[in-house]
C-alpha cells in the first residue's frame, strides 16, 4: 500500500461547532446536508427546509446524477458536477463537510464523500454521527436556507476509483479486484427482497463478499474505530492491501466500505457505480447468485 498523507475523512460535530462559533462557514468551509429517503417515508428536502445545520445547504442526489441513464444513481459529468457544486459555493480549495439525517447515523454522506473525491477534489470529510448526533447533542439549527455565493469549481474525473460493468465482468475471469457487497445479508442471499424494486430480484454477483454496511456503524451512529474496522475486514479475509471494488444496489452504501478502508489508510477502493441494479439487468445469468424463489415482497 502507498502511504500517503490522508485529508481527515471524518469530522466530529464538536469540530463543527466550534467552527460555525468561529464564523468560519463561507468559501473556505461549506457545509452539505445529503440526506435521501425511499419515496414515501421521509422528505428530505422538506426537512432540510424545516431544520439543518447552520449555514447548510441541501445537496440534491437525484439532481446531481446522470439523469439520461437507465439506471438508479449514476454519476453525473464532470461538468454537471462542477455546476452544481459550483452553485452551492463550493470552489476547489473548499474544505466540504457533508451529513445526513437518516437514523442510523449515516446513510447517503458517504456516496456524496466518494462522489467529491472521484472528481478530484480531496478536502471533503463526513461528519461523524451525522445529524442525529448533533440534535442530540443540542447544537444549533435553523430553517434559514443558505445562500452561499456562486464558486467555480474544476472536476476531473479519477477513473481508479471508478468501475464500469465490463470492469466487474472481466474481472470474474482476471480476479485482479476482490469484490465486496455492502447490502444486508438477506439481499445479498437472496433471501429478503429489494426494496420499492420492480422488476429486480435479490443476490449477488458471484464471487463478491457480504459486509453490510450498517455493521461499519456504532449503536449511536458513529463510525467504528479502525481497529474494528480492520478486524472486520480481516474477518471476511479481505486483504486491504490489495486492490477492492465495493458494490451495493445503486452505489451509495458500497461508499461506505470505501470510506471504512480509508480510515484504514486504504484510500484506492473503487466504486461499482451501476452495482447491482446494473449487473442484474446485463449480467449473464449464470454470473448472478441467488436463493430467491420468486416470494412476493
Amino acid at each position: 500500500m502507498v502511504h500517503q498523507v490522508l485529508y481527515r475523512a471524518l469530522v466530529s460535530t464538536k469540530w463543527l461547532a466550534e467552527s460555525l462559533r468561529a464564523g468560519k462557514l463561507g468559501p473556505d468551509l461549506r457545509v452539505l446536508d445529503a440526506s435521501w429517503y425511499s419515496p414515501g417515508t421521509r422528505e428530505a428536502h422538506k426537512e432540510y427546509l424545516e431544520r439543518h445545520v447552520p449555514g447548510a445547504s441541501f445537496f440534491d442526489i437525484e439532481e446531481c446524477k446522470d439523469k439520461s441513464s437507465p439506471y438508479e444513481m449514476m454519476l453525473p459529468s464532470e461538468v454537471g458536477f462542477a455546476d452544481y457544486v459550483g452553485r452551492l459555493g463550493i470552489s476547489n480549495d473548499t474544505h466540504v463537510v457533508v451529513y445526513d439525517g437518516d437514523h442510523l447515523g449515516s446513510f447517503y454522506a458517504p456516496r456524496v464523500w466518494w462522489m467529491f473525491r472521484v472528481f478530484g477534489h480531496r478536502t471533503v470529510s463526513v461528519l461523524n454521527g451525522g445529524f442525529r448526533n448533533w440534535l442530540k447533542e443540542g447544537h444549533p439549527v435553523t430553517s434559514e436556507p443558505s445562500r452561499p455565493e456562486p464558486a467555480v469549481f474544476k472536476a476531473v474525473l479519477d477513473r481508479s476509483l471508478l468501475k464500469t460493468y465490463e470492469q466487474v465482468l472481466e474481472n470474474l475471469q482476471s480476479k485482479r479486484f476482490q469484490l465486496v457487497d455492502s447490502r444486508s445479508q438477506g439481499r445479498y442471499l437472496g433471501t429478503e427482497p429489494e426494496p420499492d424494486a420492480v422488476g429486480l430480484e435479490p443476490g449477488h454477483i458471484r464471487g463478491s463478499v457480504n459486509m453490510p454496511f450498517m455493521d461499519f456503524l456504532t449503536e449511536d451512529g458513529f463510525e467504528k474505530s479502525p481497529e474494528m474496522l480492520r478486524a472486520m475486514f480481516e474477518a471476511k479475509k479481505v486483504d486491504l492491501a490489495k486492490p477492492l471494488i465495493a458494490t451495493c444496489r445503486k452505489g451509495v452504501t458500497a461508499c461506505h466500505i470505501a470510506l471504512a478502508a480509508y480510515l484504514c489508510g486504504k484510500p484506492d477502493v473503487a466504486i461499482y457505480d451501476g452495482s447491482w441494479f446494473e449487473w442484474f439487468h446485463l449480467a449473464p445469468p449464470e454470473t448472478r447468485v441467488s436463493q430467491w424463489k420468486g416470494g412476493k415482497a
